[in-house]
């Protein structure tokens, strides 16, 4: 399953190549609160057709009407980008849909060859990431090697975006977690990856959109290079699988690695790290284990969200210590449990 950023551009591109006009439509700047944030893309083609947002609805509503009551002109009125804000009044935040106060500025860009989407998707789709500056009074766009994400730029002239790879999650293991953990990953817009050598394992194992390899773990990290935008989860249980994948991702670019476990076994593995195989103390603080967030799962699928819910997290810049991770999380219950037994009332663990 693509990301949206991906949909949208693929699209745009597709509806390009069919024929039709296409305005592709960036959130270039917020103020107070908005629905969608600043860098949000969506297409919309001469039919009135849309493929992402930029708001809740009603600012997509509001231009659908626009382009099939007047053509895309109506949108842009010129063969040039146009800039446009929505709820500036309260009168407008209310029409529009926008949350009390909130003003969203977009940058209305009709689709040619000087817009280059072609170049930009299929960069994406090589894990590169780009910056993309589009000169406000020409059209034209300059595309460089850039960060894999930041904040948009708009001045008199310039709107400059940038656009990251697609976020990837590494799973090692084939088994019931992997498919709960996969299914979660492909609806959050992720490219899923699941790795088992093991052939009684991951024979029945099948899913739509997923790719599954049979590689030894070590040599699938090794050839994929995990990027800033990887996440990688050991889910085997087995040492001779899990530590090998563990050894290369700690040491690579990876945002995420994590394996799954009891503390006890946690602890050993870290152990077992440091002192076979000589990975950092820098190395193993970056290492996620036992993974997950603490719910009070218990099943493959709560646990499955649990982890999926710190690899989002990490993510999105979300701090250790706002969410709780599972041994503090356990710690507390057990302090909580060891606690009650001095008591004739029970404690309830939510």
């Amino acid at each position: 399953m693509e990301d949206l950023d991906t949909l949208v551009l693929r699209t745009a591109v597709g509806w390009r190549a069919a024929g039709l006009p296409v305005v592709l439509v960036t959130v270039a700047r917020t103020w107070g609160s908005s629905p969608r944030p600043p860098g949000s893309l969506m297409a919309i083609n001469g039919q009135g057709e849309t493929v992402g947002s930029v708001s809740g609805g009603c600012i997509e509503d509001d231009m659908i009407q626009r382009i099939r009551e007047g053509g895309v002109r109506a949108a842009c009125a010129t063969d040039t980008p146009a800039v446009l804000r929505y709820g500036i009044s309260a009168d407008e935040a209310h029409r529009f849909g926008l949350p009390c106060g909130g003003t969203v500025e977009l940058v209305l860009e009709p689709v040619s060859g000087r817009s280059r989407l072609d170049e930009l998707l299929q960069a994406c789709q090589r894990r590169r990431s780009t910056e993309r500056r589009l000169d406000l009074r020409t059209g034209a766009v300059v595309l460089s090697e850039g960060r894999r994400d930041g904040v948009p730029r708009l001045d008199e002239h310039h709107l400059t975006t940038y656009l990251g790879p697609q976020a990837r999650l590494i799973l090692i293991g084939a088994g019931d977690l992997s498919r709960f953990m996969g299914q979660m990953a492909l609806s959050l817009g992720f490219e899923v990856i699941v790795c088992d050598p093991r052939e009684e394992h991951r024979a029945s194992w099948r899913m739509d959109g997923v790719v599954l390899s049979h590689e030894m773990p070590d040599d699938l990290i090794l050839r994929l290079k995990p990027d800033a935008r990887t996440a990688v989860v050991a889910l085997t249980h087995d040492p001779k699988l899990d530590d090998l994948a563990l050894i290369d991702a700690l040491q690579s670019e990876a945002f995420y690695v994590g394996a799954i476990g009891s503390r006890r076994h946690s602890a050993l593995r870290r152990e077992r790290l440091h002192t076979h195989f000589d990975l950092s103390e820098d190395d193993l603080r970056r290492l996620h284990g036992p993974a997950g967030l603490y719910i009070g799962s218990k099943t493959p699928a709560e646990i499955a969200l649990s982890i999926m819910a710190e690899v989002v997290a990490v993510k999105n810049g979300v701090r250790q210590g706002a969410p709780v991770p599972v041994s503090v999380g356990k710690s507390r219950l057990e302090a909580a449990e060891t606690g009650s037994q001095a008591f004739t009332a029970p404690v309830c663990a939510v």
